[in-house]
């Protein structure tokens, strides 16, 4: 009895070697696998294009995709910032792209930036801009990103844009729900999770159906599974930058979630939080809008241009935005708990969640 102990030991044995040699050969295969999903090619001036394969991308010769984007100028330019500058890269009479440039600040945050960037290019969500690529030189890294017809949620609601239509409110409402999911999908759905920390009309860009993709992730952090925050310098916009953030310099989750309720906020009254009008008024779009829901004149911050909204919509919107805004973040929902509510208006299921 005692030695038949033995061979079912052995066996033990010989089947977790087995299983682990299967997942180490699994992780090389995995890793291999992964450094075929881009192809890397070096350059002149020490610069280096990373372009991740997709069927958009397969037909591409990196050659002529690098000779292009290095011929770039003035004239390509259909945005800026405070972040970068953005070019309209033409390769053809049907494939374009939107190639962001970037100012390098040291080798070091290069090396995070490369990482960040490569974990971004395995995300694909339809609320959420493609990124195809990157290229990093001596003193500057560029974002290949896909191009979007209508811009940004910026230029429509401001009338920047060569497409002088109004939004109206279901419109908003889809935008709204669309930039919620994917800064969900970043939140919640990412390994490793990652934090926008540039969340803001900009930011929001718009395909044919005026569906929202959320963009430009320049600022954005890789968070650990394990960790509630990422410590960093102050950046971002002000406006939309949460109170805490200036107090603790960690980004959040409901940092960005802060952001979103700003969002929330100019869809609704169609100002700016940096309006002309509340720095004259020594305010800003978020004590403004507070101070006139808590005396239950919503309609008057409604912005003039929207016709035929449906009230309760409205309202529930500024209550999920106002929730957003809370000056303490654990009292802020998640932006998973913030997508349900948006979903639940439509269903006439809202229902307030308990923070």
């Amino acid at each position: 009895m005692g030695n038949a102990k033995f061979p079912a030991f052995y066996i033990t044995i010989c089947v977790v070697a087995f299983v682990l040699s299967k997942l180490i050969i699994a992780t090389l295969c995995y890793r291999r696998w992964k450094r075929k999903q881009m192809f890397v090619e070096d350059s002149f001036s020490g610069g280096k294009l990373v372009l991740f394969r997709s069927p958009k991308m397969k037909a591409l010769k990196t050659t002529i995709f690098l000779n292009k984007t290095m011929k770039l100028s003035n004239k390509d330019i259909i945005g800026s910032g405070g972040y970068g500058t953005v070019y309209k890269l033409n390769i053809n009479d049907s494939v374009s792209f939107a190639v962001k440039r970037l100012n390098r600040i040291s080798a070091e945050q290069d090396r995070g930036f490369e990482r960040e960037l490569e974990a971004m290019g395995d995300i694909k969500h339809r609320n959420i801009v493609t990124l195809h690529g990157y290229y990093t030189a001596p003193h500057y890294n560029l974002l290949i990103y896909e191009l979007m017809p209508n811009g940004s949620l910026d230029e429509l609601l401001y009338g920047k844009s060569l497409n002088k239509r109004v939004l109206d409110w279901p419109t908003r409402y889809k935008i709204a729900l669309g930039a919620a999911r994917g800064l969900s999908y970043l939140h919640h759905d990412c390994i490793p999770h990652i934090i926008h920390r540039d969340i803001k009309t900009s930011n929001i860009l718009l395909d044919q159906n005026l569906e929202a993709r959320v963009s430009d992730f320049g600022l954005a952090k890789l968070m650990e599974p394990d960790k509630t925050h990422v410590s960093t310098l102050v950046a971002g916009t002000f406006g939309y930058l949460a109170p805490e953030y200036f107090d603790t310099g960690r980004a959040t989750i409901k940092g960005d979630v802060y952001s979103f309720g700003v969002v929330l906020l100019e869809l609704l009254t169609g100002k700016k939080p940096n309006d002309e009008t509340f720095i004259e008024e020594g305010t800003k779009l978020v004590t403004w809008v507070k101070t006139v829901v808590e005396e239950k004149r919503e309609g008057y911050v409604i912005d003039s241009r929207l016709e035929n909204y449906d009230v309760n919509e409205i309202n529930q919107v500024f209550s999920i935005a106002l929730m957003c805004l809370e000056q303490e973040p654990s009292k802020r929902p998640t932006m998973s708990e913030v997508v349900k509510m948006l979903e639940q208006i439509k269903s006439n299921d809202f229902v307030v969640p308990e923070m």
